[in-house]
This record gives structure tokens, C-alpha cells and sequence, in this order.
């Protein structure tokens, strides 16, 4: 169906089928930058992250020059996983079901018995297998393919939108974990749909002007946006003591919400108060989980509980923490809203009778864009 000039472009399948999830985690998580953790995660030689780009468990590793490198988890001997999470290794790594050992930089340097049960082994042919890792802004990339689209391009210019926060002068304060029962294309659209957000959020997230919201998309899919704050909310800031605001921006001409989806399931969310990156993952059709890393202009401060946070009510919202025996539409947290949101979305989409219906003349057009980007990484597979 066609409304003023849009449409959805994702089938129902799409959001339920176990055949088009595997497609993607192929197609699309195989072939795009995927956000594997800060650079404080891996400040020190032989320190590690392991990410799961789709399909492709990986590994981010700082060799023995400091230098980050990316490997598929996989060693070259049974294809055993060779690591897990995150940790240290002291110099080298050793898959845990037979030994072989590889050197940080990849290179298998070590395989038992290796005279009497592998004579013939040219071990210069069996390094790990190679992915492709970058940093931008204290973030740190992965992408399975070795030879993949230079993440510069990728980047577009994203960063012209990316707003006046900087990462590495912030302090990491809080991490949460939300389970959402919902496909993970459910959450990203809705991050990004610009119509609920005077709707669903009328009291939690009034504080900004949302009919000013700008938006831009860029690279292969990037959306940036930027919601200023009402007049009434700049007043409260420009009027309260510093030394209870922890800001993370100073500068009364950059106050708002800087609110940005990188292609395909990152978020980036940047407030007067914090800057967190959001790490949507795919768990199966029906299920994603959230993991939320939030840094604040000072240490040590409790989101949840400053007293400050409580005096300004809805407009510091986000600050309050996740209550799932809350009713989700009196919870007076945004992100408990858009949880129960999505969840009711996925289960409307098991009906017969389910259907997209007319699309918002602009204040949806990002999620045309988004499915629009999702389909460029999707082969018909009958082609």
C-alpha cells in the first residue's frame, strides 16, 4: 500500500521468518561494520574482546605493538572457538581442545606432535583467518570481511552530525541489559521513528521541541539526528547550579538530544547529561538484546538515584532505572515504553490479519530509509 508517496518495504516475514533471519546474519551483518566495544576495553597487549558479527564469531585483539587486530574466532585446525567474552592473554593464543597456538598477530606458531601426526604441515598456511577493525571517536569496528568496504567510506559523513560530545573525555557510569521480545529491525525503527515520539513519550520525553527534530541520512544508512530542548527546559538548564548538573555538554548552543542509528544496529544517544552507545543484537527472529554503556562528565554518578534527577521529573527521565513490574505506560522510563512498544508490535505480527497500514508523510521517512538500506544488503534467494 502506498500513502503519501511511502511504504513499508519489509515484508511480515521479515520481522518472523527464521529463513530471512539467517539471511541476514549472512548478508547483512557479514558485510557491514559492526560495533565491537570502546578502546578502553583493550588498552593492554595481548587484552581481548570477542563480538559476534551475524553469523561470524570474531576477535579483536591488541598484538604485541599495540596495534588492535581482528581475527575470526575459528582456529584453522577443527574450527573450534578459541575464545570467549573478554580477557588476557600473556603472549599467544591456544585453542582449548587441542593446543595449536597462534601468535597475536595471527600466525600459527605451534601444533603438538606436530613431527609424528602432522609431517607435511606448512604452518604458514594455516594463520587465522583475518577481519577488519577500526577506531573512531574511542569506538572501536569490526567487520568480518578482510577486504570489506574501507570504513572510512562507510562512515560518510556521519561524522558532521555526530554532535559536540567527545567520548574520551567522559566516564563510563552505568551498564544495563534489557531482553526485548521483539526482532531487532522492531527496536531499530522505532529508535528512529520520529511520529511516536510526541505520542508514546508525551510525558517522558517532553522536555524536547520534537516538532524542530532535524534528521539526516547518510553513508549506506546512517541516521543523525538532532532534537533541540524546549524553551522552557533550555531555561531550567541555563538557570541550575553546575555542580549539580553533570553535563556532558557545556555549551548552551549544543543542548538537546543528539540521537543517531549507525547502518545497521547501532545507536548512538548523546543528552546535556550523558552519552551512551547502544548495542541492539539479534538473538533469533523474535528476541534482541540491548546492552547500554552510558558515560557521564563525572565519576561516580548514579543515574538512578541523584536527587537532582528527581527534582526535574519527566524531563530527566531517562535517568530512571528499568522496572519491569512498572505498568510501562505510567513508568515514567522512555525505555520501558518503547520495550512494551516493540514487544506488542511482534505479537500484533503473528496475526493473519496483521498489515502495515499508512505511513506518516515525513516523521516516518527514516524507516523507509532504514528498510531501504536493509534490502541493498539482501539478495533475492531464488538470484
Amino acid at each position: 500500500m502506498t500513502v503519501n508517496g511511502t511504504k513499508m518495504l519489509l515484508p511480515v516475514e521479515a520481522y518472523i521468518s527464521r529463513e530471512w533471519f539467517d539471511r541476514e546474519q549472512r548478508e547483512l551483518f557479514g558485510r557491514s561494520w559492526q560495533f565491537a566495544g570502546m578502546t578502553t576495553d583493550i588498552v593492554e597487549r595481548g587484552q581481548y574482546i570477542c563480538v559476534q558479527a551475524g553469523a561470524y564469531p570474531l576477535i579483536v585483539i591488541r598484538d604485541d605493538e599495540g596495534e588492535l587486530k581482528a581475527y575470526h574466532n575459528i582456529c584453522r585446525h577443527r574450527g573450534t572457538q578459541l575464545l570467549e567474552v573478554t580477557g588476557k592473554r600473556k603472549k599467544v593464543i591456544t585453542c582449548p581442545y587441542h593446543d595449536w597456538v597462534y601468535s597475536l598477530d595471527g600466525k600459527l606458531i605451534g601444533v603438538p606432535q606436530r613431527r609424528t601426526q602432522f609431517p607435511d604441515l606448512d604452518m604458514s598456511e594455516w594463520s587465522l583467518f583475518p577481519a577488519s577493525v577500526a577506531v573512531w571517536n574511542e569506538m572501536v569496528f569490526v567487520n568480518p570481511n578482510a577486504e570489506c568496504m574501507p570504513f572510512d567510506k562507510w562512515l560518510g559523513d556521519f561524522p558532521d552530525h555526530f554532535g559536540p560530545h567527545r567520548p574520551s573525555q567522559l566516564m563510563e557510569t552505568d551498564v544495563r541489559h534489557y531482553e526485548i521480545k521483539a526482532n531487532w529491525k522492531i527496536f531499530v525503527e522505532n529508535y528512529i521513528d520520529v511520529y511516536h515520539l510526541s505520542h508514546l513519550h508525551s510525558e517522558t520525553l517532553n522536555m524536547y521541541d520534537h516538532a524542530k527534530l532535524k534528521s539526516a541520512v547518510t553513508g549506506p544508512g546512517h541516521v543523525a539526528t538532532y532534537d533541540p530542548p524546549t524553551r522552557e527546559y533550555k531555561r531550567y538548564l541555563e538557570t541550575s547550579p553546575n555542580n549539580y548538573m553533570p553535563l556532558a555538554i557545556q555549551e548552551a548552543e549544543n543542548w538537546g538530544a543528539y540521537v543517531h542509528m549507525m547502518f545497521p544496529n547501532f545507536g548512538i544517544a548523546g543528552t546535556e547529561y550523558s552519552w551512551s552507545t547502544i548495542e541492539v543484537m539479534p538473538v533469533t527472529p523474535r528476541e534482541t538484546l540491548v546492552k547500554i554503556r552510558t558515560r557521564t562528565a563525572l565519576e561516580g554518578i548514579n543515574l538512578a538515584i541523584a536527587n537532582v534527577y528527581e527534582k526535574v521529573g519527566a524531563w530527566v527521565s531517562q535517568a530512571i532505572g528499568y522496572r519491569p513490574d512498572a505498568d510501562p505506560l505510567q513508568s515514567g522510563d522512555f525505555m520501558v515504553e518503547d520495550i512494551y512498544a516493540c514487544e506488542q508490535q511482534q505479537k500484533a505480527m503473528e496475526s493473519p490479519r496483521f498489515a502495515f497500514g499508512p505511513t506518516s508523510i515525513d516523521q516516518e521517512q527514516l524507516i523507509i530509509d532504514f528498510q531501504n538500506a536493509v534490502l541493498s544488503y539482501m539478495p533475492d534467494p531464488e538470484d
